[in-house]
């Protein structure tokens, strides 16, 4: 290398590296317009599947929760999962003693919290969290997955595949496309707070 050549690129520019900040914007992190639309409608697909599940188990839609079984008519929604034939394997014993009213609310507030959250693109990280602990308990008490259970892989499931997805929407900042994301990371409590973007 000549001495130009060494004096010209050490005083170019470096190209600045993305550096995930603690409210990173989603246009630091997904450099297409196309990118960000599609994360967007994944955002609000995903984001439906929970609030879908609390719908149809509060007032038994008739999709997976007949009107009979409905939780505003006295259903257990999670326990009607937790005591029933879908739960297999070496931890059913668990799952089925902590089926209980306190379990049918606190998967009920999950699924709409979860829901509204994601679709509104807000608090997507605090989502990702719950939503992953859920799907993962679902995930478990399913487990050894096999015939008994309706899946029809040995490994990945749909849980598996919706909460990489939210773990996704939360890491890209999905929020911000299509959704309140930007807006919110502007409040000062989640400015004091990352961990509630």
């Amino acid at each position: 290398m000549t001495a130009t050549a060494a004096s010209a690129s050490a005083s170019a520019p470096a190209s600045k590296p993305v550096v995930l900040r603690s409210l990173a914007h989603q246009t630091d992190l997904v450099h297409l317009k196309s990118g960000r639309l599609v994360l967007a409608v994944l955002r609000l697909a995903t984001g439906f599947i929970f609030l879908w599940a609390f719908l149809d188990k509060t007032f038994g839609l008739g999709y997976s929760t007949p009107a009979e079984r409905a939780w505003i008519n006295g259903g257990t929604p999670s326990q009607g999962f937790l005591l029933g034939d879908g739960v297999a394997g070496p931890l059913k014993p668990f799952f089925t003693s902590i089926a209980s009213p306190a379990s049918d609310w606190l998967f009920m507030a999950g699924m709409l919290g979860i829901g509204l959250a994601v679709m509104l693109g807000i608090g997507l990280r605090i989502s990702a969290v719950a939503g992953t602990l859920i799907l993962a308990a679902m995930y478990l008490a399913e487990w050894p997955p096999g015939a008994d259970t309706g899946s029809t892989n040995p490994v990945v499931n749909y849980h598996v595949i919706y909460a990489l997805s939210l773990i996704v929407l939360a890491v890209l900042a999905a929020g911000d496309t299509i959704g309140f994301g930007a807006l919110w990371k502007k409040g000062s409590l989640v400015r004091r707070m990352p961990w509630l973007a």
